[in-house]
This record gives structure tokens, C-alpha cells and sequence, in this order.
């Protein structure tokens, strides 16, 4: 059973720029609150196959997912984050709204391995706490990126 929240989100950045902000995963100890600690592997530029170690915080505990850019369009990024609990997906698509606003549409799942599955069900509420989290602290901190 995967758990899945989506949030649309308005950001007072151009498209380019917000995808270029967001695309550089270990920016996400800036956006999401979960995040305590998000490093590049390796080097070189972003790009398809680029890996990040994340450190998050969740009900108290601290886990580490290696996340990966799996897919780098124009409009759209995904990262694949996994551990031997779970698989975390940010599917992150972009619109336009203006020349400088854009919206992101967040969708992140959560498909838990294991005896963890069995917990699943208790915990969207926390996902989706979660998710409204991001949505109030993503605008402001990509807006503090502006050039």
C-alpha cells in the first residue's frame, strides 16, 4: 500500500528558475520540514542519475534514503528515494502561470516494504501534514534564491 499526497503549489518564481532551484535535491533541508540533511553524491551537473543522501526526520526517528534523479524534463522532475523500509517518490511537475509566477504540482508516495506496510494506514495523516508543510514553506524559501 503506497501512501500519496499531492499539493499544488503557487511560487513567485519563473518556470526555469523554480525548476532549476528544485532540481538540486539537497535543497530540500530549505524546503522540507521533514529533511534534516540532504548531500550530493558524487559531482558534476545535475542531471538523470544524480544521487543525493538524504537524512530525514519522521515520528522522532531519523532514516537515510539515497535518492536519485530518475526523470529530467523541461516541466517536470522525479527523484526516487529508497531505503530497506521505503520507497519515496517527489514527482514534481511545472506550469506556468506568468512570466514570474509558476505552480508546482508536488506529488510525493510512499510505498513501504516489509513489516513496515503494516503501519502504512496510520500514518497519512502525518504524510499529508506533511505535504501542507511544504506548500507554506516551499514559496518562500525558493523566493529567497532570487538572483
Amino acid at each position: 500500500m503506497a501512501i500519496t499526497v499531492k499539493r499544488d503549489i503557487l511560487v513567485g518564481l519563473p518556470l526555469g528558475d523554480l525548476v532549476a532551484y528544485l532540481e538540486d535535491f539537497s535543497r530540500t533541508e530549505e524546503w522540507d520540514p521533514g529533511t534534516v540533511r540532504c548531500v550530493r553524491v558524487g559531482e558534476g551537473p545535475v542531471r538523470e542519475g544524480a544521487e543525493w543522501r538524504n537524512t530525514s526526520r519522521f515520528r522522532g526517528r531519523t532514516s537515510e534514503l539515497l535518492y536519485r534523479l530518475e526523470s529530467r524534463e523541461p516541466g517536470r522532475l522525479v527523484f526516487v528515494g529508497e531505503n530497506r523500509t521505503v520507497r519515496a517518490t517527489d514527482d514534481m511537475t511545472f506550469t506556468a502561470r506568468s512570466p514570474t509566477t509558476t505552480v508546482v504540482t508536488y506529488t510525493a508516495s510512499f510505498r513501504f516494504k516489509g513489516l513496515a506496510r503494516l503501519a502504512a494506514p496510520f500514518l497519512r495523516s502525518e504524510f499529508e501534514r506533511l505535504g501542507d508543510d511544504v506548500a507554506e514553506r516551499l514559496p518562500t524559501a525558493a523566493g529567497r534564491r532570487r538572483g
